[in-house]
């Protein structure tokens, strides 16, 4: 039987003033400027939460340049949840600002597609275009949590609990995934990095940095399989999330919202 989630995005920073040309491919670098918002995102199904993405730390935060509002533990924690009570993490790939903050959930299991690991420890790397968004340290710490058998390795689609699953993407990066979740509204996909603004999905523009661009194309259309509708797709950093959607509660908005 198909499971109800509740599901919430996070909202933990922000980066404002950036050219067009730094997040859409080709885009105009005289057009006005565009704000990125940085979430993560919260399921709450019969057996807990299940958290999608760590955010960046407030030191790589720091040290890149983005604007830290709250910690991603403290929005987790505004929302009800104890943080060791967290028994399962999505990571929707290896970025610096889907990954950090491993040391904040003791009790947890890393759920990682296998091509992602391959991907950040091997020859890709010594692209210097590709190694940006990395952090060395994390995906180090990844590695010391296989052998403390704290990854659950996925290859491709892979149903985690009832109502809710993983697909591999690739594009964006090699093993990039995204989260399908059954809620009161149907089907709703966690796009990740798969589309950064709906801008990107919506008109099919693609981010300046990817593994494979055809491998982003091709993500467009089976997320767009994957939800009830296109608007059931939710964007990774877009800023419009927050003005879309209802406040979790009166007490927090700017927080979080209801996606379901």
């Amino acid at each position: 039987m198909t499971t109800l989630y509740e599901v919430y995005a996070i909202k933990y920073g922000h980066l404002d003033g950036r050219p067009p040309d730094a997040l859409i491919e080709g885009a105009d670098p005289h057009e006005s400027t565009l704000g990125i918002s940085y979430f993560i995102w919260l399921c709450i199904g019969p057996d807990g939460p299940v958290v999608v993405d760590l955010g960046f730390s407030e030191k790589t935060g720091t040290k890149r340049g983005r604007q830290v509002i709250r910690t991603p533990m403290a929005g987790l924690q505004a929302m009800g949840v104890a943080l060791a009570d967290v028994k399962d993490i999505i990571i929707t790939h290896l970025h610096y600002d889907h990954v950090g903050n491993f040391d904040a959930f003791p009790n947890a299991r890393f759920h990682l597609q296998d091509t992602e690991m391959a991907y950040t420890t091997g020859r890709d790397m010594t692209d210097e275009r590709k190694r940006h968004f990395f952090e060395v340290d994390e995906v180090c710490a990844m590695v010391r949590h296989v052998y403390e058998d704290r990854v659950v390795f996925h290859a491709g689609d892979e149903e985690l609990f009832p109502g809710l699953s993983v697909h591999h993407l690739g594009g964006h990066t090699a093993g990039l995934q995204c989260v399908r979740v059954f809620t009161r509204r149907g089907w709703i996909v966690l796009a990740s990095d798969a589309a950064h603004l709906y801008r990107h999905f919506h008109d099919r523009l693609i981010f300046p940095n990817y593994h494979d661009a055809d491998g982003v194309l091709a993500g467009y259309d089976k997320v767009r399989d994957l939800a009830d509708s296109p608007d059931h797709v939710i964007p990774g950093h877009d800023p419009k999330v927050m003005e879309i959607y209802p406040a979790a509660s009166e007490d927090l908005a700017d927080i979080a919202v209801r996606l379901d």
